[in-house]
């Protein structure tokens, strides 16, 4: 499962020059970013089936639910929006599964692809390079996480290794993006509490509802303990907030995705190659493993060729070739 929204801006980015533009003149290079993080992704993991889930582009349910979600971004350009409106289109004629819900987010899609994957026995991997999606990790559902270097550098992040990343465990991963909060996204968090003092928090309570259970008991001195006095009351003050963030960070699990079925590798080759090339992405080789394809055997470099002497030249050295 891949999150199209967070995989197509990173390609959009990292395209610094040559912009690549189909043969009207519209931008493509990020939809081919795009394709190319699928396509090396499926050669590193080797799925059955591969969903790609998009942002809806014209409506927000967490808008309307608070209309300060995101609303400190600045708006898209526009070559960046007709690539996010162009490339499910795209995907979809190239033969993948491609959902773009309405009101929701990618996000949304890749907590209900892998809830419906967990019911029907799969294991996923979610690649993104959003940390928002280390919320679905469990037993049956890791996160290859994208950073700088693009996917060779990408971390693999399961249940066993999350707690390594951040501190938490996955079922504790909400609360501890809660009182954190996300910049990103417009949601500040308790005031204070960055990411060492939320892991801390929830290593010694479990949950962010057990630690204001304390102080609502009036037996608030184990909080004051771990945090300080000043924390403790920024975390009393702050619950609004919790649970604000919360129930938006909350991802949907319950949303009509499309049977795993119909999403099996491999595709057609023909099809993918001739719906890429009608918008000039062409790919060829690096399409394999989604197209069932053999893999292509690593270019061999040959050294270069040393300056010889007249007499050295007489005599047989390494990769001369004779015809008899």
């Amino acid at each position: 499962m891949l999150d199209g929204n967070s995989l197509l801006h990173r390609a959009y980015h990292a395209a610094a020059t040559g912009k690549l533009l189909d043969r009207d003149g519209r931008p493509v290079w990020a939809v081919k970013g795009l394709i190319g993080y699928v396509a090396k992704s499926a050669a590193r993991l080797r799925p059955d089936a591969v969903v790609v889930g998009f942002d809806c582009p014209r409506s927000s349910a967490r808008k309307v639910d608070y209309p300060g979600y995101k609303a400190q971004r600045p708006d898209k350009p526009a070559d960046l929006v007709e690539q996010l409106l162009l490339a499910p289109e795209l995907l979809r004629a190239a033969g993948f599964c491609a959902v773009v819900p309405e009101s929701y987010e990618a996000d949304d899609v890749l907590a209900s692809s892998a809830a419906a994957a967990r019911r029907g026995g799969w294991r996923s991997v979610v690649v993104t390079s959003d940390r928002d999606a280390y919320a679905l990790i469990d037993e049956s559902t890791a996160v290859l996480s994208i950073r700088n270097g693009g996917l060779e550098q990408a971390v693999m992040v399961d249940a066993a290794g999350l707690p390594g990343v951040c501190g938490v465990q996955p079922w504790q991963y909400r609360d501890f993006a809660a009182l954190r909060g996300d910049p990103s996204d417009n949601l500040d968090g308790v005031r204070g509490f960055g990411s060492a003092t939320a892991a801390r928090l929830l290593a010694e309570f479990g949950t962010a509802d057990a630690a204001f259970a304390a102080l609502d008991s009036g037996d608030g001195a184990a909080v004051r303990a771990l945090v300080g006095e000043g924390l403790a009351e920024h975390l009393r003050a702050g619950r609004e907030v919790v649970e604000r963030n919360r129930r938006l960070m909350r991802m949907r699990t319950d949303l009509p995705v499309p049977d795993l079925d119909t999403a099996r590798l491999p595709l057609d080759y023909a099809a993918m190659r001739a719906a890429l090339s009608e918008r000039g992405i062409h790919l060829g080789p690096s399409l394999w493993a989604l197209t069932g394809r053999s893999e292509p055997l690593p270019e061999v470099i040959l050294p270069a060729p040393r300056a010889r002497t007249t007499r050295a030249r007489r005599e047989p050295c390494e990769s001369q070739l004779t015809l008899f």
